[in-house]
């Protein structure tokens, strides 16, 4: 069995705010399959701590960044954690990067160098009679780990970094070199110097072995300035250790057919009933048009104030709109402006059996985003039927098959993508979408190719896998 150390700082169930968790907290069981042995180290945040049932102790730490701490072993969630139990870094309730006033911890910089650090150390010295081959890293949160390594001159670990969204690139002011333990020779543009400041992304993307990120089309977008965030020269240096790996869902948290949150379905057909309940929980009329879903993030990223602008092309159309999701207060207020009209419901926060439920209950679901680097509700939504309407972009170009004329003459198509990604083409889309929705023919067939098109981890776990053994192969 290979054996991998990945480093994160979420993982589903246990603490999510977002795709990452979920990515974090399928891969070992995805991989396992493949012959790779997977642990997964996680801050011990209350949840982690509450949910590691009969730990066992594994190291000590006298000062991390600040304080005593202790490394925990142990299985939570069918998933087998080292989670670091250090109370002045971790013991806080909530998001695990905001603080209550909606901003960022002022010492996050020092939370998540502790991360990497204790991860270089397992990976330099093993912990609770394990050692890995490789470390794989997720994020900034991650990024400094070959940074430790390289300090700790364990040469004969391997180390993947995977970007799952290169807008959070982990800054901190120089003056906190000494603190975050960091080599100040290292401090320049070959090393983690990043427009005058430090940068863990960018020690990560300079230091690790291979670079990987969340789709193929991702993969090429982060090479350039629209999408590189400024580090697109960093990408373009690395570029042969790049590669894209799409990610996949949990085909068994997110099966139609055994879901408990919904009426069980496995056919399209079998969706009216939830349809039928979604609109009653949310309190929509019955209408003959399209109901179409959001299940995001309010932030400018995800797009959402273009459906704001283009929601009249949808409700002309006999369409109507519900929406889970919580953010910018700003696009929050807008919603709930917008929900005024009875043909839009709107629920502020984050629920994952509504989720399941909104998901299931639409016809559509949509996905305007910006930058999407893979996306994860356009999956969900394939799975269970709910056409995406998307922008092409990222993961989403890779996931859905536009219904385009020759899409649909070879019956092949699998949702709508619409490109540049402004109002005006989500209002013709918008349109479009409830046009095709009327041809009942048309959608039926729209909805039948979603449910089968592969969304599971099967290829990506096999290109993982790949991944790993080039590298413990090669010198």
């Amino acid at each position: 069995m290979m054996r991998v150390l990945s480093i994160a700082s979420e993982c589903a169930p246990l603490v999510k705010t977002g795709g990452l968790a979920d990515v974090v907290g399928a891969l070992p069981a995805a991989l396992a399959g493949q012959g790779v042995q997977m642990r997964t180290l996680l801050p011990g945040y209350p949840a982690v701590l509450s949910a590691l049932k009969d730990a066992t102790p594994a190291a000590d730490f006298e000062d991390l960044f600040g304080g005593p701490a202790r490394l925990l072993s142990g299985r939570a969630a069918g998933l087998d954690l080292l989670a670091i139990d250090a109370p002045h870094l971790f013991a806080r309730e909530g998001n695990p990067y905001l603080g209550p006033d909606g901003n960022d911890w002022p010492d996050n910089p020092e939370r998540f160098a502790a991360l990497s650090w204790v991860g270089a150390q397992i990976a330099a010295r093993g912990a609770a009679g394990w050692r890995p081959q490789i470390v794989h890293g997720h994020d900034w949160q991650a990024g400094f780990v070959t940074e430790y390594l390289r300090r700790m001159d364990a040469r004969d670990v391997r180390s993947v970094l995977t970007i799952h969204n290169i807008a959070f690139t982990g800054p901190a002011d120089p003056v906190r070199l000494h603190a975050l333990r960091l080599d100040p020779a290292r401090f320049h543009s070959e090393g983690f110097e990043f427009w005058g400041g430090i940068s863990a992304l960018k020690a990560g993307l300079m230091g690790a072995d291979r670079l990987t990120t969340v789709s193929p089309t991702y993969a090429s977008e982060l090479m350039t300035p629209e999408f590189g965030m400024g580090l697109d020269g960093v990408i373009r240096h690395r570029r042969d250790a790049l590669t894209g790996i799409l990610n996949g869902i949990d085909e068994v948290v997110w099966n139609p057919a055994t879901d408990p949150a919904i009426v069980p379905f496995t056919t399209a057909s079998g969706k009216a009933a939830n349809k039928a309940a979604l609109r009653a929980e949310m309190g929509l009329p019955d209408s003959d048009g399209p109901l179409c879903v959001i299940v995001s993030r309010m932030t400018h990223q995800k797009g959402l104030d273009l459906v704001l602008q283009a929601l009249p092309a949808l409700l002309d159309g006999g369409g109507q709109l519900a929406v889970l999701g919580s953010g910018s207060p700003e696009l929050q207020t807008a919603f709930r402006n917008a929900a005024q009209d009875p043909r839009v419901a709107v629920r502020i926060g984050y629920d994952e059996a509504f989720s399941h439920r909104l998901i299931a209950g639409g016809d559509a679901i949509l996905v305007p985003s910006r930058f999407e680097p893979c996306g994860l509700t356009q999956l969900y939504g394939l799975r269970y039927g709910t056409v995406p309407l998307v922008a092409l972009t990222g993961g989403l170009a890779d996931t859905v098959i536009n219904a385009s004329p020759a899409a649909l003459a070879r019956g092949v198509a699998t949702g709508i993508q619409f490109w540049p990604v402004t109002a005006d083409t989500l209002r013709l889309s918008l349109t479009r979408l409830c046009a095709l929705y009327k041809d009942g023919e048309t959608w039926s067939r729209l909805q039948a190719n979603a449910m089968v098109q592969p969304v599971g981890w099967d290829q990506s776990a096999k290109a993982y896998a790949a991944l790993y053994a080039e590298l413990t192969t090669t010198e």
